[in-house]
C-alpha cells in the first residue's frame, strides 16, 4: 500500500470513527435513509408535529427539514416546523420512534406511524395492529415497563438485541 492509500485509508477509518452517536448507537428509528443534509431521516419523512393535530400523520415535504440531536424530521408545513423548532421534545416519539411494546420486551422494532397513540402528551409508536393491540389491553403498564427497558437498551445496537 502506498502512502497516498494509506492516507485515504486512515482518513475514512477516522471519519467512521468520529460519526455521530445516532449513527452508531441505533438510538433513533432511521431505517429508512439519510435527507439531503447527509442526517439519517426519523419517522419515515412523516410530520411529527401533524401526529398531534391532524386527523390522520401528514406527509413531510424536504423543503421544511429540521434537525435535532443528529436526525433530520420533515413537516407539512412551515407552521408545524416553527412549532417542532420551538420545543422539538413535545413532538418526537418516545424511544427515538421505536416500536414502545418492542423496548418493553427488550427489542427495537420499527415505529409506525399508522400505529400510534399519544399518552400523557407523549407520542408512542407500535410495529403493527397486532401489537398495538396488544398494547391496548395494558397501556400503562407497557409505558411503565418500556420506560425502565430503554435505558438498558438505547445505546445497544439493534442487531445485539
Amino acid at each position: 500500500m502506498n502512502n497516498l492509500s494509506f492516507l485515504n485509508a486512515s482518513a475514512v477509518a477516522l471519519t467512521l470513527a468520529l460519526a455521530s452517536p445516532a449513527f452508531a448507537a441505533d438510538e433513533y428509528n432511521v431505517s429508512n435513509g439519510l435527507s439531503l443534509s447527509g442526517n439519517p431521516l426519523g419517522m419515515h419523512g412523516v410530520d411529527p408535529v401533524s401526529m398531534f393535530q391532524a386527523v390522520a400523520p401528514v406527509a413531510g415535504d424536504a423543503a421544511y427539514t429540521s434537525s435535532h440531536d443528529g436526525v433530520d424530521y420533515y413537516f407539512g408545513t412551515t407552521e408545524a416546523q416553527k412549532s417542532f423548532d420551538a420545543d422539538p421534545e413535545n413532538f418526537l416519539p418516545q424511544f427515538g420512534g421505536f416500536c414502545a411494546f418492542g423496548v418493553f420486551v427488550g427489542k427495537k422494532l420499527d415505529g409506525d406511524v399508522r400505529y400510534a397513540d399519544i399518552a400523557d402528551g407523549k407520542l408512542y409508536l407500535f410495529v403493527n395492529a397486532a401489537i398495538f393491540a396488544k398494547y391496548l389491553e395494558d397501556k400503562d403498564a407497557v409505558i411503565e415497563g418500556a420506560n425502565a427497558k430503554w435505558p438498558e437498551i438505547v445505546h445497544s445496537p439493534v442487531s445485539d438485541l
